[in-house]
């Protein structure tokens, strides 16, 4: 038998308490989303057959608050928001899985969910606290938009806020979408994994320049915002520096941004440009990522990767400038606190919230 010491017993307890924590957390969230589920169930289906009028909701939160006082989470505003759970879950889950809390398909199309996803979406669904999940509902249509904000919000730990961010900017139309050669470049599992990590469009909406402001300006207030600059790039970037020297025989290369993706496990490059996309900015990223690939990455590392911001592009033009090159480049788009809409500012995570989550 092993003993332990003193410090290694309180370490001990502490990690079995902080488990047990997570998992009653974890079954207590189960059992609200499946009380809300059944709750919204009978609202609308007695509403239905007795042909209640639209002040019933209000009725059934004062009663509910009479026969239960100090009763939380039926508030007139939440059954609403029951309500609306319930009704765009239902065609994908079963009655019966909420004695079993399973989420279970019911034909063809909800095969697909059941099949491909299986046990680990259900984990995935609820982990999720009720917020998120009537935010995703009442922002998408499709099953397979609601999968990837569902199974996204669970893997990257995304706090309300992040998850409206997200669905503002329209990340799941987005992801997949940037003009790359990644596929043809990247061995398979990586190239897959490098599509889905990169948008289409950026939105940074905390940064504020005129439109006469060249990059070395963009590139300043990107570095005075960098937490702000890694949260809109997505999870598991690590930021190296800006102005990169690397150094090629006797000529010095400096790049814009470096970053490193642990996910991908590869150097990621960036070059900012203010203006529309030009086909020979592609020569100068192959030159940036060969000589990364040569001098900085090591050996365990998968090839580097280049991505070109730029304000305006053509993606036929992209496609072209990429023939025959053999480097991983891909070229997004963004937009300036001058050019993104009044709905999406403010609704980054305030500084308190970057701080937790770079820690």
């Amino acid at each position: 038998m092993h003993i332990i010491t003193y410090k290694e017993f309180i370490q001990n307890l502490k990690a079995t308490i902080l488990q047990s924590r997570y998992v009653a957390a974890r079954l207590a969230n189960k059992e609200l989303l499946n009380l809300y589920f059944q709750t919204g169930k009978i609202i609308v289906e007695q509403i239905n057959e007795n042909e209640w009028g639209a002040k019933i909701i209000d009725k059934i939160s004062n009663d509910l608050q009479c026969e239960l006082p100090g009763l939380r989470g039926f508030s007139t505003g939440n059954l609403k928001k029951i309500r609306v759970f319930y009704k765009e879950w239902k065609p994908l889950i079963q009655i019966s899985s909420l004695a079993t809390n399973q989420l279970l398909p019911i034909d063809k199309q909800e095969f697909i969910i059941g099949s491909t996803v299986s046990n680990q979406f259900v984990e995935y669904f609820y982990s999720l606290g009720f917020s998120h999940h009537y935010t995703i509902v009442s922002h998408t249509k499709e099953i397979d938009e609601r999968i990837f904000y569902i199974v996204n919000t669970a893997q990257n730990f995304w706090s309300f806020r992040v998850l409206e961010k997200n669905l503002k900017e329209k990340l799941y139309h987005q992801t997949g979408k940037l003009p790359n050669n990644f596929e043809q470049t990247l061995p398979e599992n990586i190239g897959n994994k490098a599509v889905r990590m990169f948008k289409d469009e950026y939105l940074f909406d905390y940064i504020n320049i005129e439109d006469e402001d060249d990059e070395r300006v963009f590139e300043n207030a990107i570095m005075l915002n960098i937490k702000k600059f890694i949260m809109t790039l997505g999870s598991d970037f690590a930021f190296i520096g800006n102005q990169f020297r690397v150094l090629v025989a006797e000529d010095e290369f400096f790049i814009d941004l470096l970053f490193f993706n642990r996910k991908l496990q590869a150097l990621v490059a960036i070059e900012l440009k203010r203006g529309k996309f030009k086909a020979e900015y592609v020569g100068k990223m192959n030159l940036y990522l060969s000589a990364l690939d040569e001098y900085v990455k090591q050996p365990h590392e998968n090839p580097s990767i280049g991505i070109i911001l730029c304000k305006e592009k053509n993606d036929k033009v992209v496609e072209f400038s990429f023939r025959d090159y053999n480097k991983a480049m891909g070229v997004a788009s963004y937009k300036t606190s001058r050019e993104i809409p009044l709905q999406y500012k403010g609704i980054l995570p305030n500084e308190d919230e970057l701080k937790n989550l770079m820690e």
